[in-house]
């Protein structure tokens, strides 16, 4: 017969150093961290995490919202399969969580929030942070949370955690359900003591599960693809956190199927593959959607179907849509034929049920041509050395020019503003994981707190954190954290003075130059400001240069990947160019009235374009 320990409800939390994972016959230790801002938490939380620090370590971060940054960034790279919690006060430190957790929610990609809460006893009310609700006394900050969590929970008694910590372990492991899970821990329930069964802290083994497919859909899925002659798989996330790269790249050697990439899937298959089309969509390369206007179907695989992947339901609305995804609710989506499976399983089901059937040869050779076409392009677009005003491409050139490895050890990480669409269409990578975008909720501010994340979770690669200006003002303060830690970054800031994406796409819809960038912005008598990056970036402990041209900057990363350090090099770069190559109509409505032609033109072609759109 078990005995009990007695523990404060902070403490029992302890069960976390216990948990195991395993994968298809495959044990290993599930690592689960606690990066930590204390305020508002010492009494409970904090005397916990001292008496755990060991067997769970702390980190110490600089602001909330980058630190629930870097612990989703560090499950991304670990394909969901290891995670970290993240643990705040109960006012402003939890409501810096609900950016990240949106960010979580959208991304399917799991992360434990822990923030402090108000008293249950209500005794001291009110206490230093608490948001006081006019009609509901049970309302606080960390209700922020409730939408964008997978499971929300408030332990309003030290024995509630018996139930409520495995359930949010169970969310936060499902490949279906997975996303942010909220444990809102009261600051006086904290440190309430509890005898707790010592079976609660038995060393426990997490199964992924790998779900196989319905033989109904599966052989529905087989039969629409059996009459296709011009197939298309579209790789999404899914395909990276299935583990299912060898499985697509199996599918599609066996059937002659090309394959597109998602923003989340880039790297499911290697840049220089054959059959490897690039990026699908808005920010999609010109062979990639040139076969999706043309296919007859498209198999979706582990992607949500996203407005800048469908080109707003208009890219390759012609064709029979099959999504084979975990989650029954992407799978569903867009009037597709669902095959709801785990990734692997399902592309492995369906390879077979196909066995002997390959798309026409003139679609293959159309896509294998159209793939070295692209890939040609790309060498000159980011070749380009000679340039008095480089833009993103050349930039990204210079990066993977700079170390004979970049394909394969390199991981780029960015999330906003520009540079997304051209490292989507121009970043090379030969390795799942080599390429970290966050373009679910295309977070600015994202950037380098998730370059530390990945950084955490792969400490042989080199992380390449590539940022804008804008983002880089947004939230820059774990570069401290990165040289605090020894988790040592290249960071690439591209200086254009503002934000240059949204100042086209402004103009793009008929609108005048308006607020974006400095030079259009409201200014006082000291005119636009004028930033030294690299001088900030010293003054947070890295290493740090600015330069002029690709050769300079080429010259400064090699010596920013020798160093043993955080490196920032900044580089100034042309707000108005873009890659033209690519790209899809994407729907950003216009107004219908406006006394500006430019607008009314704009208008227009929207209401033109939004005719291809499919319903």
């Amino acid at each position: 017969m078990s005995g009990t320990v007695r523990l404060t409800m902070a403490q029992a939390r302890r069960r976390l150093r216990d948990l195991r994972s395993r994968q298809r016959g495959r044990r290993g230790r599930g690592a689960v961290s606690i990066p930590i801002q204390r305020l508002g938490n010492v009494a409970g939380v904090g005397e916990a995490l001292y008496r755990y620090r060991t067997e769970l370590p702390t980190y110490r971060a600089h602001n909330e919202q980058a630190m629930a940054h870097a612990a989703i960034a560090y499950a991304k790279a670990h394909m969901r399969r290891r995670l970290m919690a993240c643990t705040t006060s109960i006012g402003p430190g939890a409501t810096n969580l609900v950016t990240a957790a949106a960010l979580a929610h959208v991304n399917r990609l799991p992360v434990l929030f822990l923030p402090g809460d108000i008293f249950a006893s209500r005794a001291p009310d009110p206490v230093l942070q608490q948001v006081e609700d006019f009609h509901d006394a049970a309302v606080s900050a960390n209700d922020c949370l409730r939408p964008v969590s997978r499971c929300f929970d408030r332990i309003m008694r030290p024995e509630q955690l018996l139930t409520a910590l495995p359930h949010a372990i169970a969310v936060l492991t499902d490949p279906a359900q997975c996303g942010p899970a909220t444990l809102a821990l009261p600051q006086d329930v904290q440190t309430m003591a509890y005898d707790y069964p010592e079976t609660f802290f038995a060393p426990k083994t997490i199964v992924f599960e790998a779900a196989r497919p319905d033989e109904r859909e599966l052989a529905r899925a087989a039969a629409i693809l059996r009459g296709a002659k011009r197939p298309l798989l579209i790789a999404g996330g899914g395909v990276l956190y299935g583990l299912g790269t060898h499985a697509l790249a199996a599918f599609a050697d066996a059937h002659d199927v090309p394959v597109a990439e998602t923003q989340a899937g880039k790297g499911t298959l290697p840049w220089d593959h054959p059959l490897q089309q690039g990026a699908i969509g808005v920010t999609g390369s010109p062979a990639a959607n040139a076969l999706a206007r043309e296919a007859d179907v498209v198999l979706a695989v582990g992607t949500r179907l996203s407005d800048f992947t469908t080109g707003s339901h208009s890219l390759f609305a012609q064709a029979t849509l099959v999504h084979l995804n975990v989650n029954a609710f992407d799978a569903r989506k867009w009037h597709g034929v669902a095959l709801v499976s785990d990734v692997r399983q399902g592309l492995v089901a369906l390879s077979s049920a196909l066995e002997g059937w390959r798309s026409d040869a003139a679609w293959k050779v159309k896509s294998t041509s159209g793939a070295d076409r692209w890939r040609a392009e790309i060498a000159r677009i980011t070749g380009k050395r000679d340039v008095k005003l480089p833009y993103e491409g050349e930039v990204i050139g210079a990066v993977q020019r700079s170390s004979p490895e970049s394909t394969t050890r390199d991981v780029v990480v960015c999330a906003a503003g520009t540079l997304p669409a051209d490292l989507h269409k121009l970043w090379r990578t030969s390795v799942p994981g080599g390429y970290h975008m966050e373009y679910g909720y295309s977070c600015m501010g994202y950037e380098i707190a998730g370059g530390l994340g990945v950084k955490m979770a792969m400490p042989d690669h080199e992380v390449i954190v590539i940022v804008g200006d804008g983002s880089y003002l947004m939230l820059n303060s774990e570069i401290a954290t990165s040289v605090m830690l020894d988790q040592k970054l290249v960071i690439v800031v591209l200086d254009n003075h503002g934000y240059g994406c949204i100042n086209r796409l402004q103009q793009a819809c008929g609108g005048a130059p308006f607020n974006n960038l400095f030079v259009d912005a409201v200014q006082g008598g000291g005119g636009v400001p004028r930033i030294d990056f690299a001088a900030h970036a010293a003054s947070l402990g890295a290493l740090s240069e600015n330069v002029k041209t690709i050769p300079e900057l080429e010259a400064a990363l090699r010596r920013a990947r020798a160093a043993d350090r955080t490196c920032v090099v900044c580089i100034e770069t042309d707000p108005t160019r873009i890659t033209e190559e690519g790209g899809c109509w994407w729907e950003v409505a216009v107004p219908e009235v406006s006394d500006r032609e430019s607008v009314r033109k704009a208008r227009a072609a929207y209401e033109h374009d939004k005719r291809q759109q499919k319903a």
